[in-house]
């Protein structure tokens, strides 16, 4: 049985633009919020639009639950205004196009970037996390990008926009529901991750359909249905809900696949 299903992000209004993170396309910012913090925040206008803020809530929160480390999730509400000062016109533009409801992160001050030559993960962890990035479909772990930081000698997890790409069309996704993600041979912590079954037999305990559903439920029903291939903002929450829940029923599958990527490997 789950403890709290009834799940709640914050909400915060941006009161300063500090800084671009020019990383990636999606041009995400730093910036500080009315409760006096700073955030890394995601913009609703960025390339991938709203899809990458709704991948960035499931495996986010998905990953908290599981017992990750994830810097906490609000939505961040972008006034007009911060557009019409910017003088940096590509900036100004994102701005602009983001006006209302975004995503961001706090911010970890004075974190480093995760280095495998480093920092060495104990097994049963980096099994925890290649799990969890199978899950999701996430090709943002790599040797080249990590996604991962170090922050008071803790490892945590960032940026989950690029997990679930089978919702930038929807094709076939019932299907792509049990395909194995045979990207994840190029996943950083994959040759650490010797325990993808005991690791399968506790999280598909935790992950229940209505754990699930409470995290689809985070996504605000104005990202919803614009694609025009659900008639109903619900509709579209309860096929996020199919994916996942299939996913994890047919977890078999991507374990065997990531255990085979890492025997190649080895």
């Amino acid at each position: 049985m789950t403890e709290n299903l009834e799940l709640q992000l914050r909400t915060v209004n941006v009161t300063r633009y500090v800084t671009p993170l020019r990383e990636g396309g999606s041009m995400p910012a730093i910036a500080e919020a009315d409760d006096d913090f700073l955030y890394v925040l995601k913009f609703r206008g960025a390339g991938q639009g709203q899809k990458a803020l709704i991948a960035e809530i499931i495996g986010g929160e998905i990953a908290r639950k599981l017992g990750f480390k994830v810097p906490e999730i609000v939505f961040a509400h972008l006034d007009e205004a911060f557009g019409r000062t910017e003088p940096d016109e590509e900036i100004q533009d994102l701005l602009k196009a983001s006006v209302g409801l975004n995503l961001a992160l706090h911010y970890l001050s004075g974190a480093i970037t995760f280095d495998p030559a480093v920092t060495t993960i104990e097994h049963k962890l980096a099994s925890q996390i290649v799990w969890l990035d199978c899950l999701l479909m996430n090709m943002d772990r790599t040797p080249r990008n990590t996604n991962m930081l170090m922050w008071h000698r803790e490892l945590w997890l960032i940026d989950h926009g690029a997990s679930l790409y089978f919702h930038h069309s929807w094709h076939n996704w019932e299907e792509q529901a049990k395909r194995p993600f045979v990207l994840i041979k190029d996943h950083v912590l994959l040759p650490q991750a010797t325990m993808l079954e005991e690791v399968d037999q506790e999280f598909t305990k935790i992950l229940s359909p209505d754990l699930i559903k409470a995290v689809v439920d985070l996504i605000p029903g104005g990202w919803l249905g614009e694609d025009g291939v659900f008639a109903t903002a619900e509709d579209h929450r309860s096929a996020y809900a199919t994916f996942l829940n299939t996913r994890i029923a047919n977890s078999e599958i991507f374990v065997n696949e990531a255990n085979h990527a890492r025997t190649t490997l080895i």
